[in-house]
């Protein structure tokens, strides 16, 4: 009797222990089935993330925090940037220009001017001055400030220290991760570079091998009543398929920047030319004849009737002895994309060059409107709630992927799975 007990429970356990054998040896041999290509992608969309999911989030965050950033600053500096509309003429520019020069001091000039259009808006005198030897955004910017004074009357409406303001703080981050960009912006570009490498290899990894309603269902849909785990890799796969195009954008957007050597491919692609733009520059010359009135008023003046279906008009008064008062304008409200641009001699008024959007080649367009395509603005209210939310979906995915990875590696840390025997029941 006792022979045929251990007969029985050693017949089972062997027919358990080849059971187990072959159920292992047959995920072995799923394993080893995928090509070495898809190994490949897979070791690199895992290992990259990792390295740089941490500054993807960051990157991505802020870009979302920076998207409505116009709105908020004109809710929150409301009683600087607006003004009541008068029934006057506004005053000549260089009289507005010296009381903003009185307000920011002798030591900060005044390097940007921009009007507006618009009756109800201040114009805004703007003074910066960088460090480029310092390691941190706050060592790189000595000041960057702007005075806010109305045209009708010349009064400060307000003065706004751009260098501590939340939303530059947040593009700083963005842009440089407040490092100084000699320092900063190489890793944010290359970040971005892995983000769009990760970005095709998710979607190799998304391609299902089969498509059937299974697999569409996967792929597309996220089963938000299944397990945390489930929902999480849904999150990763689904969402990241669907943020996939917009995404790319905005990160080859952001490479333009980063990159000389790419700036220069998006410009050779889009002109289909690799010769430059040609930009004639012009110089003032220092003349004995005598000019009634002053000369940037004059531009100004000049400059008006040419830029006459502008928003915006801009202006960078001449800053050394041959420069040029460059004066632009801006037909959208927040974009700066399509601006048509004048030089005027800095002691005669004298209109010296013009070149109008119109001269632009399509690569040159197509730089011009990198930093309205980046923000979405280019789009308008709908563009930008369309960045919003590819940002976000973006800053998740570093979050999700990590999930994931972190699910497997506990998962994979568990204890080996043992072959039991029942003699009650004869089972393993």
């Amino acid at each position: 009797m006792a022979f045929c007990i251990d007969f029985c429970r050693t017949q089972c356990f062997i027919i358990g222990t080849a059971t187990y054998m072959i159920k292992r040896t047959d995920k072995i041999n799923k394993k080893q089935r995928k090509s070495l290509a898809r190994i490949v992608v897979d070791k690199l969309h895992l290992w990259l993330g990792l390295g740089s999911g941490l500054i993807v989030l960051i990157v991505s965050i802020t870009g979302c925090l920076f998207v409505f950033q116009k709105e908020i600053n004109n809710r929150i500096y409301r009683h600087a940037l607006f003004i009541t509309p008068q029934q006057q003429p506004v005053l000549p520019l260089s009289v507005l220009k010296q009381k903003a020069a009185d307000a920011l001091g002798q030591d900060k000039p005044v390097l940007n001017i921009t009007t507006y259009k618009a009756a109800d808006r201040a114009w805004e005198f703007m003074t910066y001055k960088a460090n480029d030897t310092a390691l941190t955004y706050f060592g790189g910017i000595e000041y960057y400030e702007s005075v806010l004074v109305n045209p009708y009357t010349g009064a400060v409406t307000g003065r706004l220290d751009y260098k501590y303001n939340f939303f530059n703080i947040v593009k700083n981050l963005h842009w440089s991760l407040l490092l100084n960009t000699p320092y900063g912006q190489p890793i944010v570009g290359w970040s971005t570079f892995i983000f769009v490498i990760l970005l095709i290899t998710g979607l190799v990894l998304w391609w299902p091998k089969r498509w059937n309603k299974n697999t569409r269902e996967q792929s597309f849909k996220v089963k938000w009543k299944a397990s945390f785990k489930r929902v999480n890799y849904d999150l990763h796969n689904v969402l990241g398929f669907y943020s996939m195009l917009i995404a790319l954008v905005i990160a080859l957007t952001g490479m333009v920047w980063a990159f000389t050597w790419f700036q220069k491919t998006v410009y050779v692609v889009a002109s289909v030319s690799i010769t430059p733009p040609d930009v004639k520059r012009h110089a003032s010359a220092d003349t004995a004849v005598v000019v009634t009135g002053n000369p940037l008023d004059i531009a100004f003046s000049a400059a008006l009737p040419i830029l006459k279906d502008a928003r915006r008009i801009f202006v960078y008064p001449a800053t050394y002895p041959a420069g040029v008062h460059t004066i632009g304008g801006l037909n959208g409200e927040e974009t700066y994309y399509g601006a048509d641009e004048l030089q005027f001699d800095q002691y005669s008024g004298k209109l010296l060059g013009r070149r109008n959007d119109r001269h632009k080649n399509r690569g040159e367009r197509l730089i011009d409107m990198n930093y309205d395509i980046h923000v979405g603005a280019i789009g308008g209210l709908p563009g930008k709630v369309i960045a919003f939310i590819i940002s976000l979906i973006c800053a998740s995915l570093p979050v999700t992927g990590f999930l994931v990875w972190w699910g497997k590696q506990r998962k994979s840390k568990k204890k080996p799975v043992q072959v039991c025997f029942s003699v009650t029941s004869g089972t393993l």
